[in-house]
């Protein structure tokens, strides 16, 4: 079986998680474009300044990152830029909302969690 075959098959649950880690970049991307405004207030609020700036390099980063966990490339060194990424985000979380944990509070749960996914991820790859 070929390497881009391995990295797609689905009979192999690491490549799933690995997928999914991927993927869950993507609407971060788009939310990050397409809610700019509500994205440059948050970023402010983080204490990330200038927001443009740092909205621009976590787009980049979040760009990369997902395409070579979906396709597995460098899979073990970008599992780990995504764990220092999403601990970013999860600092950021914690900052804006006051220290809550739920996410649907607005807190920093979710990042926390896909982080210890990448950290899988991370170990496997």
């Amino acid at each position: 079986m070929s390497t881009l075959a391995e990295n797609f098959n689905l009979a192999n649950e690491f490549n799933i998680l690995r997928i999914i880690c991927g993927f869950f970049f993507i609407p971060h991307m788009i939310g990050k474009y397409s809610e700019r405004e509500f994205t440059m207030g948050f970023f402010k609020s983080a204490g990330l300044n200038p927001p443009g700036l740092f909205i621009n390099i976590a787009l980049a980063a979040e760009a990369v990152i997902s395409t070579c966990l979906i396709l597995g490339i460098y899979t073990g060194y970008v599992a780990w830029a995504a764990v220092a990424f999403l601990a970013l985000a999860a600092v950021a979380c914690y900052r804006v909302s006051g220290g809550k944990w739920f996410w649907n509070l607005g807190g920093f749960e979710y990042p926390v969690f896909w982080m210890i996914c990448c950290i899988v991820v991370a170990l496997h790859g």
